[in-house]
């Protein structure tokens, strides 16, 4: 049975269902933390100690918390996507204007580094900024996919190679971490170009 460290500041009905179900705990914890409540690097923590207990299921586990993360930014985005603009403007506050202005030209990739990097970066401002401002759900979706992927399978593979250490490992390699993900974040942005750019007509 999976069994998630006590020091993760979780409601104690969440706890239960991450120590009873494991994968399908994160997945709930990764749904909730994208769209309506806010666990910030509880999830990220999770996974690494999951991957430590049982290897052999870091996939599955990286995987149940992509796919719960990009169930959640849906459900946010679309959310958004109903209340409009004003939905926007409350939570963008002052730097909305300078927001939807990123959107507007770097919409794929707003959403493709804000997954990537970790809290403090304000992400479900972007993911509300999609929505309202009627991103096509494609490239959405696809960012958000690409990201969490990469983001959640790096902290399992950290979590084999590092044990326990990889939480910490995180916190004490900041420059390298940043350095690896801004790298990543440009290969997937000119794959992303490749992938969007115009057909010739036939």
């Amino acid at each position: 049975m999976d069994t998630p460290p006590q020091k993760f500041h979780l409601p104690h009905w969440l706890q239960a269902i991450v120590a009873s179900t494991g994968g399908l705990g994160l997945f709930l914890i990764a749904f909730l933390d994208s769209s309506v409540l806010s666990f910030p690097v509880i999830n990220d923590l999770l996974l690494i100690n999951l991957s430590v207990q049982n290897p052999a299921r870091m996939p599955y586990y990286a995987a149940m918390a992509t796919i719960g993360s990009v169930a959640g930014c849906l459900l946010l985005y679309y959310i958004a996507r109903k209340g409009g603009e004003a939905m926007f403007q409350e939570h963008a506050g002052p730097r909305a204007r300078q927001i939807q202005a990123w959107i507007d030209r770097n919409g794929f990739l707003s959403i493709l580094v804000t997954a990537l990097l970790p809290p403090p970066t304000p992400f479900k401002v972007f993911v509300i900024a999609a929505g309202a401002l009627e991103m096509p759900v494609q490239k959405f979706v696809l960012g958000l996919l690409a990201a969490r992927a990469v983001r959640y399978f790096g902290e399992g593979l950290l979590a084999i190679h590092y044990g326990d250490q990889a939480g910490q490992f995180l916190v004490t390699h900041k420059l390298e971490v940043a350095g690896i993900t801004l790298g990543v974040v440009v290969c997937l942005y000119l794959l992303s170009l490749l992938a969007f750019r115009p057909r010739p007509a036939n």
